[in-house]
């Protein structure tokens, strides 16, 4: 049985919509942030040391803070909250798509990390509003030991308000 249809393979190339944080980096926002990953770079909090590595434009962001700018807007739901109807539940679920892409349609039920590759272009700077974009990069078929599986390969591009690249990250996706 062939998985990657006519019909998958057409997703290939198709990109999501652009999503924007809902705030701009503040220096608290950057703060906490550092603290939590236990980040002892004095470029994140003192200017003049952001400006004697980095050039001019304040404070910078660990490189893989784009990825953790998304906070869900006052008011919407906590998507946490499946966990009261279903205590079981491990945040995967295989209908949903990436970063706002649609969904890659299959029957395959298991979830597995395939891989996660990172590029770094630019650092996230306190004021920069961030945004990214998912695209599909492959959807591919091969048999493993256990049966077959489905790699789905999605690319998501991060970038602040001006259009700079600041980070690319390629999550492959395994689906068994």
């Amino acid at each position: 049985m062939t998985y990657v249809t006519d019909e998958i393979r057409a997703l290939i190339g198709l990109k999501g919509p652009v999503q924007t944080a809902t705030e701009p980096l503040t220096q608290d926002a950057l703060r906490r942030f550092v603290q939590a990953v236990m980040e002892d770079d004095p470029s994140h909090w003192d200017e003049d040391e952001a400006h004697r590595r980095y050039g001019a434009g304040g404070a910078v962001a660990p490189p893989l803070y784009p990825m953790h700018a998304f906070r869900r807007p006052a008011g919407t739901p906590d998507p946490l909250d499946l966990l009261r109807d279903d205590p079981d539940w491990d945040g995967a679920t295989t209908g949903s798509g990436i970063g706002g892409l649609p969904p890659v349609d299959l029957p395959l039920e298991r979830i597995l990390n395939g891989g996660v590759e990172a590029e770094f272009f630019a650092l996230a700077r306190v004021g920069d509003v961030i945004s990214a974009q998912a695209e599909y990069l492959d959807i591919t078929e091969r048999e493993g030991r256990s049966g077959p599986m489905v790699m789905i390969k999605v690319r998501t591009t991060y970038t602040n308000q001006n259009g700079q690249i600041l980070t690319r990250i390629t999550l492959t996706v395994i689906r068994r």
